[in-house]
This record gives structure tokens, C-alpha cells and sequence, in this order.
């Protein structure tokens, strides 16, 4: 018997139909990023593995996918290793190259590669997929589409402004209510100072990050199971449970931090984020919410995700100021802000609250009836001129019965139906169904596209 096909948990097949409406994401997306000033740029799906181990933290090393070296694979590594299950070393040993985790890392390998080649402030945009080895869930895959926009080469807080602008933007396009929640990691920064845990922060943010899946209490645990003191997790909690207009948030957050340095600065740049991009008038919420973290490492200044407010999923849009990114490839001093949507998570969204345009199908606007060959050669005539107009079009490609042609079209979703028999071809004519009503029109073959146009 032969095997049934599948594909691995994690990921997803996508029909014409499902393409469209992705595709429909995809160019507003990038539409959003051209109108804000970005430029495209694309890296290779792989990276090499030492470019991606311990940008992003323990947890996120554990979620790299490894790639195989060619050919013997085995052949680097010591049996002692094997016997050990010293996964670290067999790693090291047979994989030189790995899947990209997100977006972020390989546009930092970028820039400092073609460093050389780069105007500064550099302002990119990418959409391409990338690869988690997680556990498959709802809204939660192992291959995904990121939509990336990063300006890197400038300190100003007015590109964080823009970036949630353009957020609003986008969400506003697609017509999804969203709250934008803010902060900043100089803040968890001082609170880690006050709690007196200041070498702990990636342990605390960490367990933050996870306090709308696991609630207060759980993270409260994990913290103490991790070695910080019961009276340090005391410390945290009412910064956990600030509540009030941002206004009296950062008030008392001024006041609790007042001994931290680091976390008035970062009190000072989360105002004038918030001001500036308030002042802009949003159409959707924005709100500042300590308990943000996202647990990646390399964020240092301004943290943002986006939430929808009428599906019950993760975080639709994330990102950040990271100051010390390409860094780590030896080029320090470039800053950097960036954001990322979720394109699979927004589909997802858009499914569930219907928000597609109607128009949205993926099926050519007109089908012509092959009625033989005369009639066809006609038809392909006419094609080429209603695509010359920009209208997508084709032909049936056998002359089959007239019942299994309009099937074909009504499964199809096409619109129009393009008739030209014996009688249309001595007029110069067409017969145009429209799919919808049953409505026909005879219309001259060149003022077809025109025609089209105006009824679509």
C-alpha cells in the first residue's frame, strides 16, 4: 500500500483561494513599508549556525532547526561524544548551518557585511519566512512568514514613533481593532536593580514574558524556582499590577525608580514615544504595559507587541530598539529599531473575523468558452488585449461541452464568462455573462476591455 501523503505538523498547505488573501496581507503590508520610506532586501533561508547560536537566549537556541552537513555527517565527531549525548558538541560537529530563527539576526549579518555598500540611517524592509523548531499550536507554527521594517544607524526616538505608526497603519488597511502595548527594557532593567537582582534580568524577563499565558502566580514560581528570593519577587509584583492612565503608570514608575539611573532613562524615552506617537491621533489603542518583556536578549531600549482585540491570539505584531546587535558580528555603535508582523497570525485573524475585501478570489475576472478551433484563435486575440489592459483572462483549453465549461468557471469563482460562437465571430462581438446575476451582454470585441474594467 502506499504511504498517504502529509506534511510535517507545523506547517501548511495553501489553496489558489488562501494564496489570494495571504497575498492580499503581504501587499499591504509592503505598500505600508514603501509609503514609510523602506527598501527591500532578501537573505538565504539558511545562515550559518554560529550566526544565529545566542542571539536569543537559552530558550531560543533550544528552538533553532539544525541543518545536516553534507556527506558524512559523522565524520567530525568523536564516539565519546555520541556515548555522552554531549548534544552541544554533536551539534557543533555536524551542523555548520542552520534555519533562520526570525528577520532580525541575519539583516544585522547584513549590514555588517555590506557595511561598505550602506547609506545610514538604513531603512529595510523583508518578507520572507523563517523556521522554529516549537511545539505546533493555534496561531503558533514551525514555518511562518515575518514582515520586517528596521532603521538601523540612528538614535532618535522619532523612528520608533514612525514604526507604530506604521503599525497603525497597516492594522487600520486591514481593518483589525488592535491595542499596541508599550515599554522598555531600561525600565526592567531598574526594576531588576531594585529588586537587587540586576544579573538575573534575562531570567526575569523571561518568565515576564510569559505572564499572559501562565498568570502572576506561575511566574512568581518560576522565578523563586530559578534562585531569586522570595523577597526580590515581592518587589516585582506591584509593578506587575500597575493600573491607571499611562500618565499615572509612568508617575509611579518615576517615583519607584527614582535610585535607578538606568530605569529613569528608559521612563523618559517610553514618555516621549508614547507622547509623540499619541499626538498623531491612532485610530487603534495604544498602552503602556510593564509586564512586557519579549524574551529576546537583544532588545535594549523601546519593546512593542500588538494584540488583536476580537480573536483570541498571540501577538500579532512585535519588535523593538536593539543598541548592540551587529555588535556581536564586531561592528559596534549601529542602533537600531525594528518591528515584524506575524503575517500567518494575522491571516489567521482576518479568516476568523471575515475582514477580507469581496473581491479577494484568486480567479481570473474572465473565462472564454472554447467553442473550436476558429472561435478560439478569436478568443486568443482577445486575450492578449484584455491583458495588454491589465485584466486576467483565459481561455478553456478544449472544446468541451458548454455545461463542463461553465462548471469549470462557477467552481472556479470566475466572474465573467466570454462567449464567442459562430454568430459573435461574424459580428466582431462577444457575449459576456456575468456569473453572478445571469445577466448577458453583447458587447464589439474592442470595447471589451473597457467594458470589463467599468463592471468589475
Amino acid at each position: 500500500m502506499a504511504q498517504k501523503p502529509s506534511i510535517p505538523k507545523g506547517t501548511r498547505d495553501f489553496s489558489p483561494v488562501e494564496m489570494a488573501r495571504r497575498n492580499y496581507i503581504f501587499d499591504t503590508i509592503k505598500e505600508a513599508f514603501r509609503l514609510f520610506g523602506y527598501r527591500q532586501i532578501e537573505t538565504p533561508a539558511m545562515e550559518n549556525f554560529s550566526t544565529l547560536m545566542g542571539k536569543y537566549g537559552e530558550e531560543g537556541d533550544k528552538l533553532l532547526f539544525k541543518i545536516l552537513n553534507s556527506g558524512d555527517f559523522l565524520r567530525s565527531v568523536k564516539p565519546a561524544d555520541l556515548e555522552e549525548k554531549n548534544l552541544p558538541k554533536l551539534t557543533a560537529d555536524m551542523c555548520e548551518k542552520g534555519l533562520r530563527y526570525d528577520l532580525t539576526v541575519p539583516f544585522a549579518r547584513y549590514v555588517v557585511q555590506h557595511r561598505n555598500e550602506l547609506q545610514f540611517p538604513f531603512k529595510r524592509f523583508q518578507i520572507q519566512p523563517v523556521w522554529r523548531a516549537d511545539r505546533p499550536q493555534k496561531g503558533r507554527y514551525r514555518e511562518f512568514y515575518q514582515c520586517d521594517a528596521d532603521v538601523v544607524g540612528s538614535d532618535s526616538l522619532n523612528n520608533e514613533i514612525e514604526l507604530l505608526a506604521l503599525i497603525d497603519t497597516v492594522m487600520s488597511r486591514l481593518g483589525i481593532r488592535t491595542v499596541t502595548k508599550v515599554n522598555n527594557r531600561k525600565i526592567l532593567s531598574g526594576i531588576a536593580e531594585i529588586m537587587g537582582e540586576s544579573e538575573r534580568l534575562t531570567d526575569i524577563t523571561v518568565a515576564i514574558d510569559k505572564i499572559d499565558k501562565i498568570g502572576l502566580d506561575n511566574v512568581k514560581a518560576e522565578l523563586i524556582e530559578k534562585g531569586i528570593s522570595e523577597e526580590s519577587v515581592a518587589r516585582l509584583e506591584p509593578f506587575l499590577t500597575l493600573s491607571g492612565t499611562d500618565d499615572e503608570k509612568l508617575a509611579v514608575l518615576e517615583r519607584e525608580l527614582a535610585g535607578s539611573e538606568t530605569g529613569l532613562k528608559g521612563i523618559a524615552e517610553l514618555r516621549e514615544v508614547l507622547d509623540g506617537f499619541k499626538a498623531l491621533v491612532p485610530d487603534n489603542e495604544v498602552e503602556l504595559d510593564i509586564s512586557l518583556a519579549r524574551g529576546l536578549n537583544y532588545y535594549t531600549g523601546t519593546i512593542i507587541e500588538v494584540k488583536a482585540k476580537d480573536v483570541e491570539i498571540g501577538s500579532i505584531t512585535g519588535g523593538g530598539r536593539y543598541d548592540n546587535l551587529t555588535g556581536v558580528f564586531g561592528v559596534d555603535g549601529l542602533s537600531g529599531v525594528g518591528i515584524s508582523f506575524g503575517a500567518d497570525r494575522i491571516y489567521d485573524v482576518l479568516n476568523q473575523l471575515e475582514l477580507y475585501p469581496e473581491a479577494i478570489s484568486g480567479a481570473v475576472d474572465v473565462l472564454f468558452i472554447n467553442f473550436g478551433e476558429a472561435e478560439a484563435r478569436a478568443a486568443l486575440k482577445a486575450l492578449k488585449e484584455l491583458r495588454a489592459a491589465g485584466i486576467s483572462c483565459e481561455l478553456y483549453p478544449e472544446s468541451s461541452k458548454m455545461k463542463k465549461q461553465m462548471a469549470y468557471a462557477n467552481g472556479a469563482g470566475v466572474p465573467f464568462v466570454a462567449i464567442i460562437g459562430e454568430t459573435e465571430l461574424a459580428e466582431g462581438k462577444v457575449t459576456v455573462k456575468n456569473m453572478s446575476t445571469g445577466e448577458q451582454e453583447s458587447v464589439a470585441v474592442s470595447d471589451l476591455p473597457q467594458w470589463l474594467k467599468e463592471k468589475k
